[in-house]
């Protein structure tokens, strides 16, 4: 089926191609660009513009580090207090030192409501007259919280220590005291002179000064910054290149850099050098960006120019930001509805004391204390009293617990072998203890592209030659077969053996030579390119500015036409086993408008010849009427974009001598034209690129990551959706669409245009609704694609700048800056917002808008943008969100998201370093968010209903208990069980539930991903479920209190004596309570192992035996006032009437409950207890699918060209033809005298 594309309005858009920069521009840029904008009628006069020079305010002197610490480059940090400018280039992300962890760490600490309500308690619990419990049933419990948090933040801010330690104490070779010296990076300060070696990491961001290749160029792979692991290519000054070689020359350099202020821009740099009393202009191919790492380039040298938290890298970092969970959130607001609770309670039970003691206790004699205190006094005391008693409402021990329950989940993840990649040795790994239940919430995921989708690997797949498409498994004779074997390359001693071609039949055509179309084709491959070679131990090693090239490069090389060497104007092939020079006599680079690329050879014959590759859109229409198997070519074209491969047209052209010698004449002029040359090229080349012949086309696979596709199809199951945010351009961001499954046939796309003409419209019908309909009440908005069916939205950066209006409002700062202040238009205008509501709604609109969609791809987006969009759907979705990205420039959005995950494994490890969660294939995201995600919210969940259950059915006891005791404060069981209680004889049970408890197993969690959206509907912890455990707790409270106190109503023991005395109560009622919470958290149980039977017997065991003892006499003796419950224990325990007693009390608080349980199960199951119900069958289905071989996933069947990238950026085209990296190093030239000339010089290099 034909992809359905809508129709949009022809409009003068954003250029899809251009990353935007919108709130990323400096001032200086803005004084230009928009300068002139907007306030006159589109029809009115412009008066020309006046482009002044700008002052550069970053100064940096080479080799003179006390010019850096003068006054003038100081800020003030605090009061009087200043320091440089100029930032050091240790980094710091720890949090404490050795003198400020106790301090601060009990400072964020006490920021909790619970501890600071502790602590007060402990306060009070001091005052005589108040205190109702001995000081250390508070003091305890609160000291065990506060220091296991304690060491729990020590052990992960000693992780940061050793990682900031690591990262600081590299060592790189800086220039001092005339000499290179090993120095630590975090002793490198701006301005020093660095050496770096091949390999190394650049430790700031650098000007390069020269390099051991010819004419200072230097290689730098740049995964740290952006996941791409093809080489990108630096170059030095020319005038640095030539005097700057030696030890000497470098420690006597001393020029003056003036450039732009530090700035998260990876795509700019403006500066000058002015040396020497000449000025030389500096841009980003003169810059070492740190993170960078240093490839086939033996020693380079460098001026450091930002360093640490200046460098673009950390720039665009973004602030940290400290991410909570929804349920902590949620858990704060319970434990302060929890405060309001306590306080009614006890304000009622201290006015029910005031009317007592008026009532009773004052007339009563023998109730008299000694304290003429009135009513009214004593119930103000009682109050306190009563804040007292019942403060274990609050569970004090509920954090801790959380944060131990968390870590173990955390551990799990790390241990987790499904999630351990063995090809790189790497695990997955949990790098916050703190999120693991919001992973069981997500409800979207933004993925960066390359690196994370892809492996950004290209493989050479299928091609067409002459009508004939190769690639699928085939014998030599060309015998389609089912299942084929690679081919074996031993007969070609250059090919690459990593290479993998399934077709034998194309190499037993080329090696014949019978077949002219298939020797030119692959020709054509090891000409017509922009590719380095370099020699390496009798190794050919190529150095391609797009992976697309060096795969096509490989390919022709394993097919016996191997690229051995060029040179400014000739380049040498072997063709099979001969060696072949050619003169290269011009060289039409690839950019993004024309979407091709030519060559011009001249054959050792004397013939003239183009050989041309490009997109099949592009070359359609320059090809000659003459051309053959135009038809069959393009069916091939369809096929290989079913399969979602990237395609690449092939062509040639012969030239006569006089063609040549006028379009050359033409050529020659462009390239000198100093108005507008690159469009007078690209017309000079359409001259020359016509009539082309057709040879075929090539299929390259753009490699997806292993089981990406299944992942996506998998979590859009969940109700999961996915966004792609990328630099690439639309092109291959849709390709990749396709290819993993995000985007299908049946669905129909959006670009930008269309996106900004359906808000235009939703934005019109606003301004002309009345104010108050619209700025009053909100009114359900409706949908922006009412038609049924699939919708997916492609946009790039420079449409979401539009949309959002951000260029907008980078102008407004200018004109305000100018004009002093800017008026609200009063009169509504398209494209511009009438003020911060309407920008806002806008906003809304477009949040609206994409959420609708199946899919969302935001491609050609700066990290800031990735980082907005990402902010949007958090602020005004109210979702929980998770990135997912491995370069540098995914780490704004990863600090961004509610849950960050880094793909580690890679060469980049900045997004590593900044996420929650790392580990090295996207496929592990399935088994993070289905398996680990799902258990951890549904343990926490079921851990928190439970823990504020036991805890109201074990405090409000004491309510009950204050209707008999004259509202007096009185506590109902022994202090040492309400000491230990939390601590010992309830808390295990409930924390192995927290940690090991799953409903399902993890092959059925992600055989049912519908099992994940009781998490994103938070379905398992609300108020709702807190109201629930509350009315519990009240009800078990009730039976706790009443039936024993029933019982012993005029009740006679089998000694004659009565078993109604206070303690022996206390003792019936606090052994009822803990035998009641641990059936009850094993009835809440699914799975059960060893351990959860242990700690239910333990905890009972337990309470028995530490009661005994502190009954005892012997602990009576040494400590009398501590220990007053001598001998209840067992003369209570020794009645089989209260043990009946007990039995009856237990029966009676279970049994509703189960029956419940079973009505509920019985009458609306849920999901889970429909897998749980059918597990065995589930399970035995699971294993015979593992039996048989899973088959392989579909591809989509669109009918539809795959548009070929190249690159994203500029080809080695001018670098080949200026011959740089070829030639020979000139010789060092004598003095300043021979200083070169600026821009004119270069432009004539160029040509």
């Amino acid at each position: 089926m034909n992809r359905r594309r809508v129709n949009s309005q022809g409009s003068l858009g954003p250029d899809d191609e251009v990353m935007p920069y919108s709130d990323d521009e400096t001032d200086d840029e803005l004084d230009v660009s928009s300068e002139e904008e907007a306030e006159e009628p589109p029809g009115a006069p412009q008066p020309p513009v006046e482009v002044r020079p700008t002052e550069m305010a970053w100064k940096v002197k080479a080799n003179d580090r006390p010019y850096h610490h003068l006054p003038e480059f100081e800020k003030k940090v605090f009061l009087c207090f200043k320091k440089s400018r100029y930032s050091g280039n240790a980094i710091k992300t720890y949090k404490y030192n050795v003198l400020t962890f106790i301090p601060l760490n009990l400072y964020e600490q006490f920021k909790r409501a619970a501890n600071l309500y502790f602590l007060a308690l402990l306060i009070l619990q001091v005052i005589p007259d108040i205190s109702t419990l001995p000081w250390y049933t508070t003091l305890i419990p609160l000291v065990v919280v506060l220091g296991v948090t304690a060491i729990k933040d020590l052990v992960d801010d000693l992780a940061r220590h050793r990682m900031d330690k690591e990262i600081n104490n590299r060592k790189c070779e800086v220039l001092l005291d005339g000499r290179f010296q090993e120095t630590k990076w975090r002793d490198i300060e701006v301005g020093d002179v660095v050496r770096l070696k091949k390999n190394d990491f650049i430790p700031a961001d650098i000007l390069l000064l020269s390099s051991s290749n010819p004419n200072s160029l230097c290689y730098v792979e740049t995964a740290e910054l952006d996941g791409e692991t093809n080489l990108k290519f630096k170059m030095g000054l020319r005038v640095t290149d030539e005097r700057l070689q030696h030890e000497r020359q470098l420690a006597d350099f001393n020029a003056l850099i003036e450039c732009e202020e530090p700035n998260n821009r990876l795509d700019k740099f403006i500066g000058t050098m002015l040396w020497q009393r000449e000025r030389y202009p500096l841009d980003l191919d003169n810059m070492m960006l740190r993170g960078c790492k240093v490839r086939n380039t033996e020693y380079c040298h460098g001026l450091v120019i930002f360093a640490g938290a200046d460098t673009k890298i950390m720039r665009n970092g973004g602030k940290t930001r400290f991410k909570r969970t929804k349920i902590d959130e949620l858990m704060n607001y319970m434990v302060y509805t929890i405060f309001v609770l306590l306080i009614l309670v006890a304000a009622g039970l201290a006015i029910g004391h005031t009317f007592w003691y008026e009532e009773i206790g004052s007339k009563a004699w023998y109730l008299y204390d000694g304290k003429d205190q009135d009513a009214s006094y004593r119930g103000f005391l009682s109050f306190w009293g009563y804040i007292i008693v019942l403060n274990t409402m609050v569970p004090i021990s509920l954090y801790v617990s959380v944060e131990v329950i968390r870590l173990g989940q955390s551990k799990f993840i790390n241990w987790d072998l499904q999630m351990y990649y063995a090809e790189k040795d790497t695990p997955a790994k949990a790098r916050t203890t703190t999120l693991n239940e919001q992973l069981g919430q997500i409800e979207y995921i933004f993925s960066d592209k390359t690196g994370t989708l892809t492996q950004n690997i290209m493989q050479f797949k299928k091609c067409t030659i002459a009508g004939r498409t190769y690639g699928d498994p085939t014998t030599a004779e060309g015998v389609t077969l089912d299942r084929g074997r690679p081919v074996d390359w031993s007969w070609n001693h250059h090919a690459d053996k990593k290479f993998q071609f399934m077709d034998h039949s194309l190499v037993s055509t080329v090696r014949s030579r019978k077949d002219k179309d298939a020797t030119e084709f692959f020709k054509l491959l090891s000409l017509c390119h922009t590719v380095m070679v370099e020699n390496k131990e009798g190794e050919l090693v190529y150095q391609a500015a797009s992976p697309d090239e060096g795969a096509l490069v490989t390919a022709a090389r394993n097919f016996g036409y191997v690229f051995l060497s060029r040179t400014q104007d000739t380049i040498t092939i072997k063709e099979m086993d001969h060696e072949v020079t050619y003169e290269m006599l011009a060289l039409l680079d690839f950019n993004s408008d024309r979407k091709r690329m030519s060559i011009i050879l001249k054959f050792p014959d004397g013939r003239i010849r183009l050989y041309c590759k490009g997109a099949d859109t592009v070359i359609y229409e320059r090809l000659s009427p003459d051309s053959r198997h135009r038809e069959t070519t393009q069916a091939a074209l369809d096929i290989f974009a079913n399969a979602t491969l990237r395609t690449l047209c092939l062509c040639y052209k012969d030239i006569s001598a006089a063609e040549w010698a006028d379009w050359s004449r033409k050529h020659k002029e462009a390239q000198v034209s100093l108005s507008d040359r690159e469009t007078a090229l690209d017309t000079v080349y359409e001259q020359i690129e016509n009539n082309l012949m057709l040879i075929g086309a090539t299929a390259i696979e753009d490699k997806l990551q292993d089981g990406v596709p299944e992942t996506i199809a998998k979590l859009a199951k969940a109700d999961i959706k996915i966004w792609v945010l990328t630099g690439d351009k639309k092109e291959t961001a849709e390709n990749i669409g396709f290819s993993c499954s995000l985007l299908t046939d049946d669905m129909q796309l959006h670009y930008g245009e269309d996106v900004n003409e359906k808000l235009r419209i939703r934005q019109t019908n606003r301004r002309n609704e009345p104010q108050t309909v619209h700025r009053g009440r909100k009114k359900t908005a409706e949908p922006f694609f009412p038609m049924p069916g699939k919708n997916a939205l492609i946009i790039t950066g420079g449409w979401l700048n539009e949309i959002l209006y951000e260029k907008k409002k980078k102008r407004r700062r200018l004109r305000l800056r100018r004009l002093g202040k800017r008026h609200h238009p009063t009169t509504p205008q398209d494209g511009q917002p009438m003020d911060d509501w309407e920008k806002e709604m806008r906003q809304i609109d477009f949040v609206d808008m994409a959420c609708e969609c199946e899919a969302v791809i935001c491609c050609r987006v700066t990290p800031k943008q990735k980082a907005n969009v990402v902010s949007l759907v958090k602020k005004y979705k109210k979702a929980v969100t998770l990135s997912i990205g491995d370069g540098a420039n995914d780490v704004n959005m990863i600090k961004t998201a509610d849950i960050g995950v880094g793909i580690s494994g890679q060469e980049g490890m900045q997004a590593v370093m900044s996420s929650d969660y790392a580990f090295a294939q996207f496929r592990y995201l399935q088994r993070l968010l289905l398996v680990h995600g799902r258990w951890s919210y549904i343990r926490m969940c079921k851990f928190l209903r439970f823990f504020f259950f036991k805890n109201f059915a074990f405090t409000l006891v004491h309510f009950w208990y204050s209707f008999f005791s004259g509202y007096s404060s009185q506590v109902a069981y022994e202090d040492w069980f309400i000491t230990l209680y939390n601590l010992c004889y309830s808390s295990l049970p409930v924390l192995l539930v927290g940690l090991l408890d799953q409903d399902v197993n993890d092959k059925l969690s992600l055989k049912f991903p519908k099992l994940y959206l009781p998490g994103q509907q938070g379905a398992l912890f609300n108020y709702k479920n807190f109201f629930i455990s509350l009315f519990h707790g009240i009800f078990v409270s009730l039976i706790i209190f009443f039936i024993p106190y029933g019982a012993f109503l005029q009740t006679m023991g089998q000694d004659g004596e009565a078993p109604s005395d206070y303690q022996s109560f206390a003792v019936v009622t606090a052994s009822s309570l803990v035998f009641i919470v641990n059936l009850q958290i094993s009835l809440d149980t699914s799975y059960w192992t060893f351990v959860n039977c242990f700690s239910v017997l333990a905890s009972i065991a337990i309470y028995f035996g530490i009661m005994f003892d502190i009954h005892s006499a012997g602990i009576h003796v040494i400590f009398p006032s501590m220990f007053k419950f001598t001998g209840a224990a067992s003369n209570a325990l020794r009645q089989p009437y209260l043990w009946l007693t007990i039995i009856l009390t237990v029966g009676i608080s279970l049994l509703p409950v189960i029956f419940i349980q079973f009505l509920h199960k019985s009458i609306s199951p849920s999901v889970g207890d429909k897998v749980q119900k059918n597990r065995k069958k589930y399970e035995m289905e699971l294993e015979e699918e593992e039996k048989k071989k899973p088959s392989a996933f579909q591809r989509g069947g669109r009918s539809r060209r795959s548009a070929y990238a190249f690159s994203h950026s500029r080809g080695y085209a001018d670098l080949i033809a200026s011959g740089r990296s070829i030639r020979r190093r000139p010789a060092p030239r004598g003095g300043p005298q021979d200083s070169i000339r600026e821009a004119p010089q270069r432009e004539a290099e160029n040509i």
